[in-house]
């Protein structure tokens, strides 16, 4: 199975443009996430799915962090977290690489990513790890 994802937004350095594929052998395996993001700040921007396919109002109509099962914000590495949570994005002379083997997201089934929105942070993740009042929920 496999998805794509383009990323297109803006800020006051100018456009952002995106693709990220998505691969999955069968429904028991893992997904494989690739892509490249030109047009961002250098530094570290959260990178999640979420809830809804609805970029009408931007981020607001996207809804919240995917999160089927209820859990609590966390970094892609934790066991217990939402499945839209795959970290950060890591940026260098404007352009993000995404290389990432995600356990959790699905291209099908109950935690499948298809029909939702991709969103890629101007602030960092802090993978449910920050200690103030948000993380737990966004990070």
């Amino acid at each position: 199975m496999k998805a794509v994802c383009i990323l297109n937004g803006s800020t006051e350095m100018g456009p952002i443009k995106g693709t990220v594929w998505f691969s999955q052998k069968d429904e028991s395996s893992d997904v494989v996430v690739s892509g490249e993001v030109a047009g961002i700040s250098d530094g570290q921007h959260g990178f999640h799915v979420h809830e809804f396919g609805d970029t009408t109002n931007g981020c607001i109509s996207a809804g919240a962090h995917f999160n089927p099962a209820g859990n609590v914000h966390g970094g892609p590495e934790d066991d217990i977290r939402h499945v839209g949570d795959l970290g950060n994005v890591v940026a260098a002379n404007g352009c993000g690489k995404i290389d990432i083997i995600d356990k959790q997201i699905k291209l099908s089934g109950p935690n499948s990513i298809i029909g939702r929105t991709l969103v890629l942070h101007a602030d960092p993740d802090d993978l449910g790890k920050g200690g103030h009042e948000l993380s737990k929920t966004t990070g």
